[in-house]
Order: structure tokens, then sequence, then C-alpha cells
């Protein structure tokens, strides 16, 4: 079943007078968090992942973007833990006064809430979006594997079900769940080894103990061109790997999920500085510096109004619950 996922394809070029203003936000008295006053000390970004991921890579890329806007400090701290659940946490119930963000994967802002029965926040209550980036998927597979296309794969996990294994970030992450809609829609099954991150997997698949795996694509571009994993089907077109098929080419349109990475505000962030934020990142994404940094990282950023990024997240939000429910998907952690 299709899940109508929003997927990026091209950026979406809007005019900064056009945005719009989403969420529960407040404005503050006007000598306070004047626009021309704002940031006035160091900004904290949260990021809900280790150093060194796709998370942490596209914040830290922001915090040196909007410091030269700014003239001001915008520090990168890390909060890692539970599937992003301790980060997100943290700046929800932050003081919502302009000085501190989150920047997360898609897991804490519109999967993790589908599998978690207590979690502290609320992502679509809790959070205001300014800004997102697309990290495009891709299908790779051990070379010793006896499958050179998406079909091929398929046939495996169908002839041979249960013996296919495949490598995952656990069972929230976008790594899983895209194999799992790969199952709904074809019918193959395959063996599942959960990881705690998505290093490890690559270890092991390396090492030939994991037949394939379903990670974006700047993790595995360096070990495609070694020749050491081979890639069959990408999640959308990316010009790091031209030629691909994308999964929809390769049989499965109906296949829609994604990787990305938000910045997000506590509800009750001043209107003006959410505005601001967004207005700013919307013209540093439509720079030829910036856009080619995201491409090199093979990352394509969403430039949107702050009211339509608020309802593709949601829309985003939805599909995945649905897809969870129907499968009786449940947290591993």
């Amino acid at each position: 079943m299709k899940l109508n996922l929003p997927i990026v394809n091209r950026r979406q070029w809007v005019q900064s007078g056009a945005l719009g203003v989403v969420g529960a936000v407040s404005f503050f008295p006007a000598g306070l968090l004047a626009q021309d006053t704002w940031p006035a000390r160091p900004v904290r970004l949260i990021v809900s992942s280790s150093p060194g991921g796709g998370t942490d890579l596209y914040a830290r890329m922001l915090a040196q973007a909007l410091g030269d806007v700014f003239k001001q400090q915008f520090v990168v701290e890390n909060r890692p833990g539970a599937s992003g659940n301790i980060g997100a946490a943290a700046v929800a119930k932050s003081t919502p006064d302009g000085y501190t963000f989150l920047v997360s994967a898609n897991t804490s802002l519109t999967i993790n809430g589908s599998l978690y029965k207590n979690l502290s926040y609320d992502a679509e209550r809790d959070f205001v979006p300014i800004m997102r980036a697309f990290a495009p998927l891709v299908l790779v597979v051990h070379p010793g594997t006896k499958a050179r296309s998406l079909a091929e794969l398929i046939e495996l996990g169908k002839r041979e079900p249960g013996k296919i294994s495949f490598g995952s970030a656990g069972t929230g992450s976008t790594t899983y769940l895209g194999v799992r809609m790969l199952e709904e829609k074809s019918g193959a099954r395959f063996l599942h080894v959960p990881y705690k991150g998505v290093g490890p997997a690559y270890q092991d698949l390396l090492a030939g103990q994991l037949n394939f795996l379903f990670p974006d694509v700047a993790s595995a571009l360096s070990l495609i061109k070694a020749g050491k994993i081979i890639p069959i089907a990408s999640e959308q077109r990316t010009p790091l790997l031209p030629g691909l098929p994308t999964l929809a080419e390769a049989g499965m349109p109906d296949v829609s999920t994604n990787s990305s990475f938000s910045l997000v505000a506590p509800t009750g962030t001043p209107t003006a500085v959410v505005e601001r934020l967004n207005r700013e990142l919307v013209a540093i994404t439509k720079s030829a510096a910036f856009a080619a940094k995201l491409e090199s990282q093979g990352l394509v950023g969403e430039v949107d109004s702050l009211t339509a990024l608020a309802a593709s997240m949601r829309k985003e939000r939805e599909a995945y619950a649905a897809f969870i429910k129907r499968n009786s998907i449940v947290a591993s952690d």
C-alpha cells in the first residue's frame, strides 16, 4: 500500500514574503525579543543523536551557516539515547525563549510517537518545524548475496523466507521500516538483525554476516565506490549514484519512505524568531554554495513555508502511524 510520504524530488522554492506561521507560538513583549536584538547570546542546537551521524552533520552545517548570518554562536550539543527520545524530550521541556532548538531525525518527530506508549513529549503538540533536509535511502547488498537487482532480492525473500538477513539501526528506524514496507508490498520475508546504530550493521554487512542494508546514500557512498557493497535501488534519484533505479523504477512504485533531519523549536518560541529563522534558512538553502554542500552529503533541502512544512510532517506522521499499526510493529527498546 502506498503511504504517500512526502518525497522531495526537487527543491520547492517559495518567496520569503509568503511564509506563514504554524503551531502555538507566542509573542513576547516587543522590546524583549525584537528581531533586531535576537540572538543576544549563544543559541543551543540540541542534537538527539551521537556525534558523527547524519543528524549531527546537518546540525553543524546549520550552526555554521546561521552563525555567519547572525554573527552569534550556534552551539551544537549532542543528547543521544532512546532512539532520539532523550534529546527531543529535553527540548520539549525547555524554556521557549528562542535560545534552545532541536535537530532530529524523523524517528523522534514522525515515528516514535506510534511506537512508544509512554513518551514524555508529543512531537506535533510540543514542536514547531522550521526547516528540513532529506537523506535518500539506498538498498545495498553484500557481493556474496545472489541479487543484483531489487527484483532478484525480492525473489530470494520469497524463495527463502526468513533466511535473507538485513541489518537496521533499530525497530523504529527508517532502515528497518523501509524493508518492512518492501515486505508488505512484495510478499517477501527477510530476517531482521537490529543494531545500536547503522555503524555496527555496516561492519557485519562488510563481513558477509548480513545480506543487505537500507541506509542513507551518504553513509554508503564510499563503500559503494570501493566495490565493497553493491547498490541495487534508491528511494529517490540522487546525483551521487547516477543511473541507479529508484524503488518505483525497479518495480515497487507503491513503497515510499524517507530519512530526514529537521530543525524544530519548542512550542511557545516567539513568532518573530521562528519566522526569521525560517526566512534566513530558506535563503541559505537556496544559495548555490549551501545547496552544493548539502548535495555532497547526499542531502536535499526542503525549502517550504512554515505552514506547508508542518502539514508535510503531519502527513508523514499519520502515514507511519497507519503502517506501524497495520503491521503490529512495537519498539524493541
